[in-house]
């Protein structure tokens, strides 16, 4: 879903290495949340989805840690942001995916029923 400035929605997932200590863990989240930031971005949403299992062994690793980020960006951040998680040997994977208007609802109805549910 396009708004002002040409900014797109996108949706960031990295998955980082399982070795990290908890404080490492957070710094690498920060890490990419302040490049984003600090490139034009607006972060929409964090979510820290911890240690979990891969669907298949990377470097002979079993579990990772995962975070995702929805941001609003220009198209070209990407291209940056791509060289930045390339550099770091902390990743394991990561993936940028563009998000559509019917995305962004379903991400913001989810979300929405996340927290009606912990105020309950």
């Amino acid at each position: 879903m396009a708004t002002e400035n040409n900014l797109q929605n996108y949706e960031l997932m990295v998955i980082f290495t399982p070795v990290l200590a908890e404080d490492d863990y957070k710094n690498a989240q920060k890490k990419y949340t302040d490049f984003l930031k600090s490139n034009g971005a607006q972060i929409v949403h964090e979510d820290v989805w911890g240690l979990r299992s891969l669907a298949y062994p990377i470097a002979k690793k079993t579990t990772g840690l995962y975070f995702v980020v929805e941001f609003l960006a220009p198209s070209e951040l990407n291209a940056k942001l791509e060289v930045q998680m390339n550099r770091d040997e902390n990743i394991m994977r990561h993936m940028v995916t563009s998000l559509d208007k019917f995305a962004v609802a379903y991400n913001l109805r989810k979300r929405s029923k996340h927290l009606t549910a912990d105020n309950a």
